[in-house]
């Protein structure tokens, strides 16, 4: 008697279990998701950094959102043309690639050229330094200089140099990565084809800007007056080139009184 009344409630709770089980096992067979094998295929053609570049969580997202056609097989900024050509041959497509882009720092304000208006002893992160008086240095727009975007470039194309990021066209994938993280907004994604720069964002008037930076732009117009093809305006006391206009003359870099534009030595690598 005692025997059967310890076996009757295991009996039960087993047979319960083994009908639920059976009936789980139907349901995941009947509402299973098919799985698109080119998924794992297009993603082990990505190159694994899970930089988040491309705007979504990783390379399985990304690998998953070229199978379905919401993303370009070139929407992933760090990969190579092999690896492009790779992707299109599972798409069965033609590839198309994009013209490679790199990362600029629009400042020279390093250590030397930038007047400082008090030491800074704080946690050495640029957006610590920023919330206390705009960071340690004059102007209210240049580099802060500590080194935030070096610390989360993947890809290790970023170096310091007397305060002022210097990034590495050969190692730079555009990830966008340092874009984020910079608190001044001072880091942007251009061609790497691209001539000319205004390495300058201050929108102060030209006699605030000499007293803050030595290589700052003044604003003064005369890049714009010498452009012969309209290609540079002024926009909040700084100069712009548009690229799309600019002939790479050069004239606007040889007149600007104190070097704010400068000629980007670069080639395709």
């Amino acid at each position: 008697m005692e025997l059967t009344a310890i076996l009757y409630p295991i009996l039960t709770i087993g047979g319960i279990g083994l009908v639920f089980g059976i009936v789980l096992g139907i349901a995941a067979k009947k509402f299973a998701v098919p799985i698109d094998e080119r998924v794992e295929e297009v993603k082990a053609c990505l190159p694994g950094a899970n930089c988040g570049g491309c705007g979504l969580a990783g390379c399985e997202a990304m690998a998953k959102a070229i199978v379905k056609g919401e993303s370009k097989i070139d929407g992933c900024p760090i990969c190579s043309k092999e690896q492009v050509e790779a992707i299109a041959l599972i798409m069965d497509i033609k590839a198309e690639i994009s013209e490679r882009k790199v990362a600029v720092v629009r400042c020279q304000g390093n250590e030397a050229l930038a007047t400082t208006k008090y030491i800074y002893e704080g946690i050495k992160s640029c957006n610590s330094a920023n919330l206390i008086g705009g960071g340690p240095k004059q102007c209210a727009y240049g580099c802060l200089g500590f080194g935030t975007c070096q610390e989360v470039c993947p890809f290790g194309a970023i170096t310091m140099n007397q305060g002022l990021p210097i990034i590495r066209a050969d190692k730079c994938r555009a990830c966008g990565v340092c874009v984020g993280a910079c608190p001044r907004e001072l880091i942007h994604i251009v061609p790497i084809t691209m001539r000319y720069e205004v390495k300058c964002l201050s929108q102060d008037k030209g006699k605030a800007v000499k007293e803050s930076c030595k290589v700052g732009c003044l604003g003064c117009g005369i890049c714009v007056k010498k452009c012969q093809v309209g290609a540079i305006a002024l926009n909040h006391n700084v100069a712009a080139i548009d690229m799309e206009k600019c002939v790479a003359c050069g004239k606007c870099k040889d007149k600007c009184p104190t070097g704010a534009i400068i000629e980007l030595m670069r080639t395709e690598k």
